[in-house]
């Protein structure tokens, strides 16, 4: 199996290469961040490619861009991603499109050579791996994702939904914009999303609306 990875920590990133090559992988490609993976990635004929989430310039979600940019080049890539930590709204980002071949473990959750190994085997052979940890944060969300939402907080989110800017939910509420945006930040924090730089943590918070 051909395998590219992709992680801006050099202690991690030739520790993974060489347990991945213990597992009888044949890592084609090794990467400080997802921007250099992707320029090489058409030219490497990779079976898989292995991301740490937070990557350079600003480690918020590099790795899962990396990984969804991989898939659009790629559609058949297996994509594994590892993080210190479960990222829900991220995780949810990647399997959002319902094909397989995904996977997205915890770091310090991987205890040995054979669960990577075998983790790998069923993504590259278009299965889905989720740590138990990922697999219980987003069926939690699923259950109630805006259970933690206040009433005005609700209303906020309801008129987002129906596509208004800060200052239309402002003046609809009879509130200031400065309210406005301290409900939408407050509604992002509580959902899990966080700022990677775009627009997408509005959308996300719709559909968490729309999907209640």
């Amino acid at each position: 199996m051909r395998v590219a990875v992709a992680d801006d920590s050099v202690l991690l990133r030739e520790g993974l290469v060489r347990v991945l090559e213990e597992a009888g992988c044949q890592i084609i490609g090794s990467y400080p961040d997802g921007e250099a993976l992707l320029r090489e990635l058409p030219d490497l004929d990779a079976d898989l490619v292995v991301l740490d989430v937070r990557m350079p310039p600003t480690y918020k979600d590099e790795g899962v861009r990396a990984a969804i940019a991989a898939r659009g080049m790629l559609p058949n890539i297996g994509i594994l991603l590892l993080s210190q930590y479960v990222e829900v709204a991220y995780a949810r980002e990647l399997l959002s499109s319902g094909s397989g071949g995904v996977g997205y473990l915890l770091k310090d959750r991987v205890a040995s050579l054979r669960e990577l190994e075998d983790a790998v085997g069923r993504i590259a052979a278009g299965g889905t791996v989720l740590d138990p940890e990922v697999v219980t944060q987003l069926l939690g969300r699923r259950q109630d994702p805006l259970a933690s939402l206040t009433p005005r907080e609700h209303e906020v989110l309801a008129l987002m939904a129906e596509g208004r800017t800060n200052a239309a939910i402002a003046e609809a509420l009879f509130i200031g914009t400065g309210a406005v945006e301290k409900n939408v930040t407050s509604i992002f924090q509580k959902l899990g999303l966080d700022d990677s730089g775009t627009d997408h943590r509005r959308v996300l918070a719709v559909l968490a609306w729309l999907q209640r």
